[in-house]
């Protein structure tokens, strides 16, 4: 069953070749906090020019020209569909697998392979939720073990 997430932090090191996000579940209960140990979470190693998106994004830095994610975007849009959720689907061999959970102007939702890094980057500045597979959040616990 899939789990809720969020995007909790985004890691830049701009000397390092990899930089990390890290996907936090959301708790949604009576109001009250949540101990910190019950709040699963887990890191996802990314490229800089997904974590350099992702941050532009959350920023609402515009920029002057459409840059890939953007132009994805642009595409679904214009084909009438709606971006309607990021599902983190699979972990294998330390690489994670997403789709584009995408609404057509027919109302079909297809489900499109994306890394997630592309898919959060295309995702969060319209505030798209993110799900995580229960099988995928035991499985990146292991591997942190």
């Amino acid at each position: 069953m899939p789990v809720r997430m969020e995007l909790s932090r985004i890691l830049i090191r701009e000397l390092n070749d990899f930089q990390v996000i890290e996907l936090r579940e959301v708790v949604e209960g009576n109001g009250a906090p949540q101990p910190e140990a019950e709040v699963r979470s887990f890191p996802i190693v990314i490229g800089l020019p997904e974590a350099q998106a992702i941050e532009r994004r959350l920023k609402g830095i515009p920029i002057k020209r459409p840059q890939t994610h953007d132009l994805l975007a642009n595409v679904v849009t214009a084909l009438g569909g709606e971006l309607v959720s990021i599902s983190v689907t699979d972990l294998n061999d330390h690489t994670y697998y997403a789709t584009l959970d995408i609404r057509t102007a027919s109302g079909e939702v297809i489900h499109v392979d994306s890394r997630p890094s592309d898919a959060i980057a295309l995702g969060i500045s319209g505030g798209v939720p993110i799900y995580v597979e229960e099988s995928v959040i035991e499985s990146a616990s292991r591997d942190e073990a």
